[in-house]
């Protein structure tokens, strides 16, 4: 039994970036072998093992065959007799299939460390083009190394292309396609991931609703990492994590520029969770009204009350926060008009129903005077 670190953690220590985790494969053993030196078996496709102490994974070395349609489709041969070089070649780019030993002695059988070298993301065989996944896969780690430099391989790029062709995008999972946007959305320049998908003819199957404005969307979304540099979190930092306000601010801003009905159509064609498809469509559905800084107190009550901004401040604060990077690329002076809406909602939230039931007004008319007195709060303030 031989064991070997393998992936991420070998490609990010020759890059020098910090190793988030640790991947191993084991060489030469069999299931009953991992299970009697205490390993948990997770793997149900293919034997994937716990380790007792660290609980770091250890898979056993294995070949894929192709046996149908999809990232689904594949036969899985993990016999103690695979070897290093050939569970190396089933994967996906060549630096993603350098291994190393016990010694520190790097195992690199298909010139993954040179492509490394020459920031090249690369595949390591034709192989690569029967999981559709990689596309996306590709995508993401041009976004995450495009600060280094990084390209993708001509090759590589056809091969992906031809994929797209062949309707092997269409195979995949929304949950699979959502979580590789997601990782990506949250890198130094997500705009790459689109760009990438964009180069490959690969937005119409999972993102058609921004493909034929991919640039104007793109914009919109490094507006918002530009932002991000010169601005705090705030309030909305208290209700969310750092990185879901992130992820719902970048998203917002690759959606912005759609209708209501697109952006919830692409919301749901991904399953992208509540917290973050509320806050898109809430932007799309009252852009105009949120860019406006013409508006008449009834169009702010109408913002208020159709985005529930009595009931729901906190996020109503976060859609305000979203929104700074369409309202940036729109030419509008965001700050001013975000403390017009906000002291616009202040006042309205000065007016109590029961000073107005206590006048005596009663029934269907508390409704219209509650309006009135509200329109007449937020007509009371200045710009």
């Amino acid at each position: 039994m031989q064991v070997y670190l393998v992936g991420g953690a070998v490609r990010d220590a020759l890059l020098n970036r910090k190793v988030i985790e640790r991947d191993y494969v084991v060489v030469g053993a069999t299931p009953e072998e991992m299970l009697n030196q205490g390993f948990t078996q997770v793997g149900k496709d293919f034997p994937v093992f716990l380790h007792p102490k660290t609980q770091e994974e250890y898979a056993l070395a294995r070949i894929e065959r192709k046996s149908g349609k999809g990232y689904t489709g594949f036969v899985c041969d993990a016999s103690s007799t695979v070897t290093l070089e050939e569970d190396l070649l089933r994967r996906d780019l060549t630096v993603n299939a350098i291994a190393q030993d016990n010694l520190g002695n790097l195992i690199d059988p298909y010139d993954g460390k040179k492509d490394l070298e020459n920031r090249l993301l690369r595949h390591v065989s034709e192989a690569f083009s029967e999981d559709p996944l990689r596309v996306f896969r590709v995508a993401r780690f041009a976004t995450r190394y495009a600060y280094l430099g990084f390209t993708i391989a001509d090759e590589t790029m056809a091969l992906m292309q031809t994929m797209v062709q062949n309707g092997e995008l269409t195979t995949l999972s929304a949950e699979r396609v959502w979580q590789e946007t997601k990782r990506s959305l949250l890198e130094q320049t997500p705009d790459v991931f689109f760009t990438v998908l964009s180069q490959a003819h690969g937005l119409n199957d999972w993102f058609a609703e921004l493909e034929n404005n991919v640039d104007t969307a793109l914009t919109t979304l490094k507006a918002a990492v530009e932002l991000e540099k010169v601005e705090a979190e705030k309030s909305d930092a208290k209700s969310c994590d750092a990185e879901s306000v992130m992820l719902i601010k970048r998203f917002t801003a690759l959606l912005s520029h759609l209708t209501e009905d697109d952006a919830k159509q692409l919301c749901s064609r991904l399953k992208v969770q509540n917290q973050v498809s509320e806050i898109v469509t809430l932007a799309c559905k009252f852009k105009a009204l949120l860019a406006n800084t013409n508006n008449s107190p009834s169009d702010l009550l109408a913002l208020f009350n159709g985005c529930d901004a009595w009931r729901r401040e906190e996020r109503f604060t976060l859609l305000l926060s979203a929104f700074a990077s369409y309202a940036h690329t729109q030419g509008i002076d965001w700050q001013h008009q975000r403390g017009h809406i906000e002291r616009a909602l202040a006042a309205a939230n000065q007016v109590n129903v029961q000073d107005i039931i206590a006048t005596g007004v009663k029934g269907p008319a508390i409704k219209e005077a509650l309006n009135q007195a509200k329109l007449d709060a937020i007509a009371s303030i200045s710009k």
